[in-house]
């Protein structure tokens, strides 16, 4: 099994910052990528940021220049660091990743349980 387990979510006020943690758990021979997609109420959800197990990234143009990935390959964990938030920011953010597990031949996309994160003032 596999567990993706996010962290950092919350409450904060136009312009203010949250940094987000994913820690992906279980029989894992190795990890493609991890990423964070979010959804606000009415909508699908979007790609926010992707990082590759190489270290390559990849984003929204909504969060460029606000929201920062990175990753801790030793503790298969993933952070989004975002500042300058906005209200249309709202929404759950989802952790994703691509996981290679012990004993299986083929990656798959494994899932988070989703973290609030509400701009308001």
């Amino acid at each position: 099994q596999v567990q993706l387990v996010e962290s950092g979510g919350g409450l904060v006020q136009p312009g203010g910052s949250l940094r987000l943690s994913c820690a992906a758990s279980g029989s894992i021979s190795s990890i493609n990528t991890m990423g964070w997609y979010r959804q606000a109420p009415g909508k699908q959800r979007e790609l926010v940021a992707v990082i590759t197990s190489g270290g390559s990234t990849n984003y929204a143009d909504s969060v460029k220049g606000r929201f920062t990935i990175s990753s801790d390959n030793a503790k298969n964990t993933v952070y989004l660091e975002m500042n300058s938030l906005k209200p249309e920011d709202t929404a759950v953010y989802y952790c994703n990743a691509v996981i290679l597990r012990v004993g299986v031949r083929i990656y798959r996309t494994y899932w988070g349980q989703g973290t609030q994160v509400t701009v308001s003032s």
